[in-house]
């Protein structure tokens, strides 16, 4: 039986199922399938993305707030400051705009970001690699019904990859359950009121195998919210985060947040409650107020999240290049868990 050092999450006694060679083709193989599915369902174009976005446009993603994005200056373009992207959640919603796309179709990016700021465990590195993906929607499909039947899209697709992986790797044995259920933060803070939203998150999903959990972002009836969402991208009614139970780490493990985007209603409400009603000046929050974008369904897909959830992988740094704490390299090494 493993045991879990919380302080370091090293799992003693853990047995990686695939070292680093078979690893990396996984990882190759993987990539491409689920990304080729992800955009057959959804009816999703490949596009460009940017690395970094012009600073004071409000089209970086502010995350929780607290988080500052790596900034510097060109040579050559003196006039403006330049920011690492967070994440592409408002870029991609211009993009639609931009490349004229119809309901029901959209396009997808390969993100790639810097998060100085995020703390390192098992599951977060300061280097973020995602399917960013945005699909346009009439006004009239910002519903809940929208909002789960694209959650039940992207999960058969995760699905359709892991059993992918069985092809891919000797003696592999496939875990998600048939089918994701839906809750939301209120309803999970109602069951459990006396846990924490991430004790709340490892109860459902271990009870659940796979669960969607809506409606992050308003205080709950505790005054707590579950958790922390920007103001300006997802309707906080209309988002949600995908999450499974991990049972190599034997707790909840989100793959994708997302959610249908903020309309001009919901944009200045959101903005009021977060205390952040300077931005409906910004370029990003201006073009939404008059109308200029098209409403849309949206979210980020963990692409090492998915790598090191269906390669049993007990860190994400065994499926991603990054930077690590001296320290936590070599206690995962002495466990035989190795960083690429």
């Amino acid at each position: 039986m493993k045991e879990l050092v919380k302080e370091h999450m090293v799992l003693k006694g853990f047995e990686p199922a695939f070292h680093l060679r078979e690893t990396e083709v996984a990882i190759f193989h993987l990539k491409r399938f689920f990304e080729q599915q992800l955009a057959e369902r959804l009816h999703l174009t490949h596009v460009s993305t940017p690395l970094f976005v012009k600073a004071g446009t409000g089209i970086n993603d502010n995350l929780n707030g607290e988080e500052q994005p790596v900034t510097f200056s060109a040579r050559s373009i003196p006039e403006v400051a330049i920011e690492i992207v967070h994440s592409l959640a408002k870029w991609k919603r211009m993009a639609l705009a931009r490349y004229g796309c119809e309901p029901h179709t959209g396009l997808y990016t390969i993100m790639q970001a810097i998060r100085k700021d995020e703390e390192l465990d098992n599951l977060h590195s300061i280097y973020v690699d995602q399917w960013d993906w945005e699909q346009v929607i009439l006004k009239s499909e910002r519903t809940i019904a929208t909002l789960q039947q694209v959650v039940t899209d992207i999960y058969e697709v995760l699905k359709d990859t892991e059993l992918y992986a069985a092809t891919l790797l000797p003696n592999y044995i496939t875990e998600l359950p048939k089918e994701i259920s839906f809750i939301t933060s209120q309803e999970l803070e109602d069951q459990y009121p006396n846990l924490s939203g991430k004790e709340r998150e490892d109860v459902i999903a271990k009870e659940k195998g796979a669960v969607f959990i809506m409606q992050i972002g308003h205080a709950l009836k505790s005054g707590v919210k579950h958790d922390g969402r920007s103001p300006d991208y997802d309707d906080w009614q209309l988002n949600g985060d995908i999450i499974v139970w991990n049972p190599i780490l034997e707790r909840a493990f989100e793959v994708s947040s997302m959610g249908i985007r903020v309309d001009e209603t919901a944009l200045l409400d959101q903005l009021k409650i977060a205390g952040c009603e300077e931005r409906e000046q910004l370029l990003f929050h201006q073009a939404v107020l008059q109308g200029k974008l098209p409403y849309s369904i949206g979210g980020g897909i963990g692409q090492s999240r998915v790598c090191m959830l269906l390669l049993r992988k007990a860190h994400i740094g065994e499926v991603q290049a990054s930077v690590w704490p001296t320290e936590m390299e070599k206690e995962f090494s002495s466990a035989d868990i190795h960083f690429l």
